[in-house]
């Protein structure tokens, strides 16, 4: 059985921040590239949930790679599935309370 996804305001933020520069960059196309891999990797956690690694800091979280600058952060409990934030790699890893 799918778990249910959530997604944080922080997620959602991130997201519209990466799609806002893709677009701006590299144009709508690699935009709407990301969103679509980013959707596919999402619903496969619905169905795969510990797909991701435990990250060093707390076991409860997990990431997941959507693309080799990127990562999500995500915690399961029962059958939910919080997603935390998306992590872009080239920010300052300090940022970065997961790892």
């Amino acid at each position: 059985m799918a778990h249910k996804i959530v997604k944080s305001k922080k997620f959602l933020k991130n997201v519209l921040d990466i799609l806002g520069y893709l677009e701006k960059e590299w144009g709508l196309k690699a935009a709407v590239n990301f969103q679509r891999i980013l959707d596919e990797k999402i619903a496969g956690l619905s169905l795969h949930p510990k797909i991701g690694i435990t990250t060093s800091k707390s076991k409860n979280i997990r990431k997941l790679t959507i693309t080799k600058h990127n990562k999500v952060y995500y915690q399961i409990k029962g059958k939910m599935i919080t997603i935390l934030t998306l992590f872009e790699s080239k920010q300052n890893p300090k940022r970065n309370k997961y790892e």
